[in-house]
């Protein structure tokens, strides 16, 4: 199994971060827009709409407003295992972001790696932007 960590400082009050991670349905609109185009709430998971095109399913694990950490699970292609979490961490006055995946197959690390790493670079300007 690949285990990525990612982790950026967000020059952002921490309140603000975890305010815009935990409304889990805003992915494409408070988070990362452009890299999420769009999200669609069902019951226990949301439907994420990349730019690729990629439609994928997450299962939303926990959303725990007093570690600010929020869990989620991929159970279909291209993963045969996937497990997100993204916790959010007061650091002085702005916030560390840490993104952790573990995932099967292992030859996915790389490419999911980048998007990853994509990804909090969005969250990054797109929230600075705004706070």
């Amino acid at each position: 199994m690949a285990t990525i960590r990612e982790e950026i400082l967000i020059d952002i009050a921490s309140d603000t971060v975890w305010d815009a991670v935990r409304d889990i349905g805003a992915l494409h609109t408070r988070l990362v827009p452009g890299f999420v185009t769009d999200t669609k709430m069902e019951e226990g998971a949301r439907l994420v709409t990349f730019a690729s095109g990629m439609v994928l399913r997450e299962r939303i694990v926990d959303c725990d407003d007093a570690s600010r950490r929020l869990v989620w699970s991929i159970n279909e292609a291209p993963f045969a295992h996937h497990n997100g979490a993204m916790e959010v961490f007061a650091d002085g006055s702005g916030t560390r972001v840490v993104w952790t995946a573990d995932l099967l197959p292992h030859e996915l690390k790389a490419s999911i790696a980048e998007l990853m790493s994509q990804g909090l670079a969005i969250m990054k300007r797109t929230l600075e932007a705004v706070g």
